[in-house]
């Protein structure tokens, strides 16, 4: 949906040049220069790659993981930049603006835990779906036993993805402990208990650990990362000789990939409202705000508007979910042909989900894991390098 621009100079980067005048020689041709246009350019390069996808593969499972690997690529590079130019991180304003990020990167920990939490809800899900599967098998004769317990798993399905739903309008109220990414989950082998619908519908769906306090806010987070984030001014450009805008090139990417897994995964208080006031003469602000706004049009279609997450498999999960219950009240037994092809497709439906989650989560929470790590360890390297206490 995006045109694709050449890479070029933004007015920013012009600047630094054209304010030093003879003091200080011109960076043109120099290591440092063609290391923050290559940055620039990566990060452009990447932007315009997640743009490029249609509205099917926008907030998919694989999209999501294309752009984690972007971030983790783009801070790879941004790490690299600060180590080659230690000297400079030390002064000001440099040093200043790299704490500054450090401090926002922070705050992304916390997104990273609830959006652990987050994939861990959805496999609960899927367990469910693969219930629903294996009642409805159509190698199986079918008759009303194999419905009601269909129609259990699909109530328990509703309940569950219900109450992430009031979790996000008002903040979850569960029991929790802390849980890191340095832990194993052990929660991960919970099994469908029989106790009634009104005893289960919390415990089972939200009895999980819980990486974050029973008020965090995932929307307050976002805005916090978000907070006071502005271009860099002309002389802090020019004393930083151009290193000023990689740090607010790295804070904007930052924010806008902790808001993107927000919008996508089920999280404590979801909110979408955050500014992004982004120049567009940054060569990557057209793409990154063309995303945003396509995210955000997605949200406001009438189907999505509630939804506990604008995974494109959460949407069809409550798709198959909704059209297989329907379904369930239809039938009348014996069931006649019409009525046997209808459910071999739906579990078709159901079998291609169930395969795009047990396929997809997992890495996607390696790779989470991995930006909580990388974060992580950046943040040690730059408070190292500033002489400061991490």
């Amino acid at each position: 949906m995006s045109v694709r621009m050449p890479f070029a100079k933004t007015e920013y980067q012009g600047s630094v040049l054209s304010l030093r005048g003879d003091k200080i020689h011109s960076m043109e041709g120099s290591s440092l220069e063609l290391e923050l246009d290559s940055f620039q350019k990566q990060v452009t390069d990447r932007f315009h790659e997640l743009c490029s996808v249609g509205n099917d593969d926008l907030l998919s499972l694989s999209w999501i993981r294309k752009l984690l690997d972007s971030f983790l690529v783009c801070q790879g590079e941004f790490r690299i930049i600060l180590h080659n130019n230690r000297a400079q991180v030390f002064k000001p304003p440099l040093d200043r603006l790299v704490s500054d990020f450090f401090e926002r990167s922070v705050k992304a920990l916390d997104v990273c835990n609830a959006i652990r939490d987050g994939i861990e809800q959805i496999r609960q899900w899927q367990k469910l779906l693969e219930i629903v599967l294996c009642a409805l098998d159509h190698k199986k004769s079918l008759g009303e036993g194999q419905f009601r317990r269909a129609k259990k798993a699909l109530v328990d399905l509703a309940i569950g993805m219900l109450d992430e739903k009031d979790s996000n309008a008002s903040g979850s109220t569960i029991p929790h402990r802390n849980r890191s990414f340095g832990r194993n989950n052990t929660s991960r082998d919970h099994h469908h208990n029989n106790h009634s619908l009104q005893q289960r519908s919390l415990r089972h769906f939200r009895s999980l650990s819980w990486s974050v306090s029973r008020n965090w806010s995932a929307a307050r987070q976002l805005q916090a990362i978000g907070n006071n984030l502005s271009p860099p001014k002309a002389n802090d450009l020019v004393a930083s000789n151009g290193l000023a805008l990689s740090v607010y090139t790295m804070n904007s990417v930052l924010l806008f990939v902790m808001w993107a897994l927000v919008a996508a995964i089920p999280c404590q208080d979801r909110g979408l409202h955050v500014h992004f006031s982004i120049p567009r003469q940054f060569s990557w602000a057209a793409p990154m705000l063309l995303l945003h706004e396509r995210i955000m049009e997605e949200s406001k279609k009438r189907e999505r508007k509630n939804s506990c997450g604008l995974l494109r498999e959460i949407h069809l999960i409550e798709k198959c979910a909704r059209v297989v219950n329907e379904l369930a009240d239809s039938v009348q037994f014996p069931l006649t042909e019409e009525k046997w092809e209808e459910v071999r497709q739906r579990m078709k439906d159901i079998s291609h989900i169930c395969e795009t989650l047990k396929d997809g989560l997992d890495p996607l929470e390696r790779q989470v894991r991995e930006v909580f790590h990388r974060i992580v360890r950046g943040r040690t390297e730059g408070l190292d390098s500033l002489g400061r206490p991490s």
